[in-house]
């Protein structure tokens, strides 16, 4: 499964670098986050490593195969 997070503001590199597994780019005033997601439970954990470094889901989405 393959997930893009929008996320508020620009995530900075420091940040970015806890998301080994997602590719990032910088829009105005976000950042999207994409990449691949194994399973459930890797899904809560990357919600919850968002939650605790501050950082604000504004949009989550499956993408297309």
């Amino acid at each position: 499964m393959r997930y893009e997070f929008r996320i508020a503001g620009i995530v900075p590199d420091a940040l970015a670098a806890g998301f080994p597994e997602l590719d990032r780019i910088p829009v105005p005033e976000q950042t999207l986050l994409f990449g691949s997601v194994t399973d459930e439970a890797h899904l809560y954990g990357l919600l919850t490593r968002f939650q605790s470094l501050g950082l604000r889901v504004l949009e989550m989405r499956r993408l297309p195969a």
